[in-house]
C-alpha cells in the first residue's frame, strides 16, 4: 500500500496541477465517445494503449472481456452498456482481448478451476466460444489454441453484445461502430479485427470495424461477409 500512498502524493504534487484546466472541465460533465471494454488483468491498461486522457474512454473491465447476452444476466456490464450509449452518446465500442489471458485458460482447461467456482460460473458467457473453437479448430494446441481461443472470444463477446437493445438501436441509427482488438503484452502491438478478410490485421492497415458505419446491414463477422437487413 506504500507504494499507492506515495502514487497519491505524486499525483497530486506533480500531476493535477499541470493538468488543472482539463480536470477542471472534467468535474462538470463528460462525453468520451468510446466504449473500451476489456479483461481485469493487471498488465492492460486501456489509456496507455491507446495513450488517451481522463474522459476519453468508458470502461467496462472484468475476467476475460465478456458481455452476457442481454437479460442473461442483469448486472454492471448491461448498465453500462446502456448508461455509455443513451446518456453518454458514445460512438464507438471496442472489446479489446489480450494475449496471456488467464481467463481464455480457464476456458481451455475448466477443470484448473475446480477452486474457483465463482470464475468457472462467469466463464459459462463464454461457452459457446469454447464450443466453437473445440469444432472449428480440432488440431490446435499450446500457444495457438490459446489464440484462437483469445481472437474467436472477442468475436463472441461482440455477437452477445448486439443483442442489447441501446447497441441495437444505435447501430439501426447507424451512430455505432463495433470494434474487436487484440492486445500483444510483449509487443505492445493491437490487432484489429477486419470485417471484409475475416481476419485479424495490425492496428492502421485499412482495418474496417466489426460492425456499424453500415446503414441498414449487419455483419455476419466471423464470415467476414456483410449481409443486408430486409
Amino acid at each position: 500500500m506504500n507504494d499507492l500512498f506515495s502514487g497519491v502524493r505524486h499525483f497530486r504534487q506533480n500531476v493535477f496541477h499541470t493538468q488543472q484546466e482539463l480536470f477542471s472541465e472534467l468535474a462538470k460533465s463528460q462525453s468520451p465517445q468510446t466504449l473500451f471494454i476489456t479483461c481485469s488483468d493487471s498488465r492492460i491498461d486501456p489509456n496507455l494503449i491507446t495513450h488517451t486522457d481522463p474522459g476519453d474512454l468508458f470502461v467496462i473491465r472484468n475476467a476475460g472481456n465478456l458481455i452476457p447476452a442481454f437479460g442473461v444476466q442483469t448486472g454492471g456490464e448491461e448498465a453500462t452498456i446502456e448508461f455509455a450509449l443513451q446518456a453518454l452518446g458514445v460512438r464507438h465500442i471496442v472489446i479489446c482481448g489480450h494475449s496471456c489471458c488467464g481467463a481464455m485458460k480457464g476456458l481451455i482447461n475448466p477443470g484448473a478451476l475446480g477452486e474457483m467456482p465463482s470464475v468457472a460460473s462467469w466463464l459459462r458467457h463464454a461457452e459457446a466460444t469454447r464450443r466453437l473453437v473445440k469444432a472449428k479448430y480440432p488440431e490446435a494446441t499450446g500457444d495457438e489454441l490459446l489464440r484462437v481461443m483469445t481472437e474467436e472470444n472477442v468475436l463472441t463477446q461482440i455477437e452477445n453484445l448486439q443483442t442489447h437493445p441501446a447497441v441495437a438501436v444505435a447501430m439501426a441509427k447507424d451512430s455505432l461502430s463495433i470494434h474487436a482488438w487484440i492486445y500483444d503484452i510483449a509487443t505492445g502491438g493491437v490487432n484489429s479485427y477486419d470485417v471484409a478478410e475475416g481476419v485479424f490485421k495490425p492496428l492502421g492497415e485499412n482495418v474496417r470495424p466489426a460492425a456499424g458505419n453500415t446503414p441498414r446491414r449487419v455483419f455476419d463477422i466471423r464470415g467476414g461477409d456483410s449481409l443486408f437487413v430486409a
